[in-house]
Order: structure tokens, then C-alpha cells, then sequence
């Protein structure tokens, strides 16, 4: 299936898709200069970071369900246009209304995202394309953090901040007129195409969710894990660019892999040594062990998600489960951390560690019960 995409309509589909996943990486800067500057408390911040992830996945996972296949640059153009211009507004709300706002850009940019997956579900090598995705959103992540950190954000505080990403997301437009008009259906024919997603497809949905549940949670909660465990000052500030640094390889390398390696037993592999990582941070035998291990944890956080395609099209075939892998992620990743908080409380941040472990092994159960189990009622036919 390869969708019958030009080489300018796939690089206009991929940057608009980069447009719309900008804010994951650039959260902790925007709402850490709106909390410095007393517009927000720590708790409502952690509520608007939530509230916008939590959207995105729904967005990415459910514009399907409710926007036309037919129509996608007029699409575009419009949620271009309202998320730049309520990041424009943002740093001018304060309280509930900025929950508010958030989470309808975050709906927003869950369509672009859906725009992007829309693509990779219909190219012949999925897990290619997605780890593609994943490299370039994860450099604009960089670049456009970076711009922020030294010099955006110190100088006009959070409102030049959101302005500055209200600007970069008016410069997907540029990218509007290459795009598709539509995309075909991925199921040509009707009665196939009306019937539900099937069982696995969820099974495997749901794996997609509780493994980046992992993630994020592990992730939000590496700087305290660090401190616990007494790790230098100075090695703790180079986890998180060391870590974005061998995501990008992660990605990369994934994308020479895919179509090359089998996905399903790459993703138990991975799972396996994200076992082994989390015995390692939290038992960590240096502050060098620590730091090996973190970074490894980067790599593998991209290496795996290209072939979580592979995998949930191998659970349903039609591709539609496929299509709201996008939303299981985010929807993961807002939870992940949401849930983590809850066992920790106000105490020791070790108990990540075990809801994370715990959810490596439910998320590799359900991904191999869910993409092995057609393999075996097609041998039995």
C-alpha cells in the first residue's frame, strides 16, 4: 500500500505533522516560565500539561471518526490558523480558562498529528516512515527549544515564548498547498470498511498505550530518581540533552532497520533491556551507570515506536487500528506520568521504577497475544 504519495506531498504531510507535535518537547519551558512568573501554580501546571497531551491523543486517535479524508488542506489551514492564534493568547489566561485553552490547542494539534499518521499507515514500509517522523519531530523539537532557552524565552519571558511557537506554527501553511487533497480509504471495501476494529487491534492499541505510559512516567521522574540516588549535580544536567541526542539516533537507527529486522521480536527485545535499565537506575552501581543508562533509555524510546506499526498492523491487517496508534501514544504518555503520582504521593520517587517494570510486561503481553494470535488462526485455516 503506497498510497500513491509524491515525494513533495510526503515532506509537506511530515512538517505539518512536525507542527502539530512541537509542544511535548517544549512544555517544560513554556509552563516553567509561566510558573516563574507567577501566572501559574505548580499544580495548575502540571492540569495544563496534562489536559493539552491528554487532547492531542484524543485528537490523533479520534479525527478520523469525524473529519473528512476528503478535504485535508482546507483542514490544515484552519487548525493552523486557530492553534497559532490561541498560543498567541495563552500567556494572557490564567486559572481553569487556561486548562481550557490548552486542551482545545491540544485538539488541534492532534489533528495534525492524525494528518501525518494518516500518511504512514498508507506507505508500504510504515515503520520507515514513522521512524522519519519521529527523527525530524524530535530535531524541531531541539532547534525550536533551543531558540527559546537562549534566547527567546530570557528575554520576552513566556508570552514571547508562546508567540514565538504561535509563529512556527503559522509557517506549517507553507507546507498546506503540497498536501494531499485526500487520502484513499484504507479499507476499500464497504462492509469490511463498517465493521468494528477488531479485538486485537485493541489488544494491540492498548500495549502501544501502557508502553509509553512507561516512558513518559520514567521520564518525567529521572531528575528526582537521579537526586535519590545521590548523582552529581553536574551529571544530572547533561541526562536530558544526552538523552534527546540518542533519541534522534534512536529513530534513525530504527529507520535503516525497519523492513529488515521482525517488529514484534525487536519490541519484546527492547522491553526486555528497558527491564534491565530500570534494575540499573535504580540501583545504580556510578553516577556513569546512571548516566549509560539513561541515555540507552533515550535510544530505545524512538528505536521501539516505528515498530510498534508493523505490530498493531499485524493485529489488524485493514490498517484502521493502525491509524489511531498516533492517539494511543499521546493518550500513554499524558496517563504514564498521571498515574506514576498517584502511587508516589508525597514519597520517594522509587515506585516509578516498579509501575514501570510492571507496565513493560503488560504492554509486551498484549502486543504479542494481539499480533501473534492472527499468525496462528491463519496457520490453523
Amino acid at each position: 500500500m503506497s498510497g500513491g504519495f509524491t515525494v513533495a506531498q510526503r515532506i509537506a504531510v511530515l512538517a505539518v505533522g512536525v507542527v502539530g507535535v512541537l509542544i511535548p518537547g517544549l512544555q517544560p519551558q513554556l509552563l516553567g516560565a509561566l510558573a516563574a512568573e507567577g501566572r501559574v501554580s505548580e499544580s495548575l501546571l502540571g492540569h495544563v500539561a496534562t489536559a493539552e497531551l491528554l487532547a492531542m491523543g484524543i485528537a490523533a486517535g479520534g479525527a478520523g471518526f469525524v473529519l473528512p479524508i476528503t478535504r485535508l488542506r482546507a483542514t490544515a489551514a484552519a487548525v493552523i490558523l486557530l492553534v497559532a492564534a490561541l498560543d498567541a493568547l495563552t500567556p494572557g489566561i490564567s486559572g481553569a480558562a487556561l486548562v481550557a485553552i490548552r486542551a482545545v490547542v491540544g485538539l488541534g494539534e492532534g489533528v495534525l498529528i492524525w494528518l501525518a499518521i494518516g500518511l504512514i499507515v498508507r506507505a508500504a514500509e510504515p515503520a520507515r516512515w514513522s521512524g522519519v517522523y519521529l527523527a525530524i519531530q524530535t530535531l524541531a523539537q531541539f532547534a525550536v527549544a533551543t531558540l527559546l532557552g537562549l534566547y527567546v524565552i530570557p528575554a520576552a519571558g513566556s508570552a514571547g515564548g508562546f508567540q514565538a511557537l504561535g509563529i512556527a506554527t503559522v509557517l506549517g501553511l507553507i507546507a498546506v498547498p503540497w498536501l494531499p487533497r485526500r487520502y484513499a480509504p484504507l479499507v476499500r471495501d464497504d462492509a469490511a470498511n463498517a465493521a468494528p476494529i477488531p479485538a486485537r487491534g485493541f489488544m494491540a492499541l492498548a500495549g502501544v498505550l501502557v508502553y509509553l505510559a512507561f516512558v513518559v512516567a520514567v521520564w518525567v521522574y529521572v531528575e528526582p530518581l537521579a537526586r535519590e540516588r545521590a548523582i552529581p549535580a553536574g551529571t544530572i544536567a547533561v541526562i536530558a540533552p544526552l538523552s534527546l541526542a540518542m533519541q534522534v539516533v534512536g529513530a534513525g537507527a530504527a529507520t535503516m532497520l525497519a523492513g529488515h529486522v521482525p517488529a514484534l521480536p525487536t519490541l519484546v527485545a527492547v522491553g526486555a533491556v528497558n527491564l534491565l535499565l530500570l534494575f540499573v537506575i535504580g540501583t545504580p552501581p556510578s553516577a556513569g551507570a546512571f548516566l549509560a543508562a539513561t541515555s540507552v533509555f533515550g535510544f530505545l524510546w524512538l528505536f521501539a515506536m516505528p515498530f510498534q506499526v508493523p505490530a498493531v498492523i499485524a493485529a489488524d491487517p485493514s490498517r484502521r487500528a493502525a491509524a489511531l496508534i498516533g492517539g494511543a501514544q499521546l493518550v500513554g504518555s499524558s496517563l504514564g506520568p498521571f498515574t506514576a503520582a498517584l502511587l508516589i504521593g508525597d514519597g520517594a520517587t522509587g515506585a516509578v521504577l516498579w509501575f514501570g517494570a510492571a507496565s513493560i510486561i503488560v504492554a509486551m503481553l498484549l502486543l504479542t497475544v494481539a499480533a501473534r494470535r492472527r499468525r496462528v488462526q491463519t496457520l490453523a485455516l
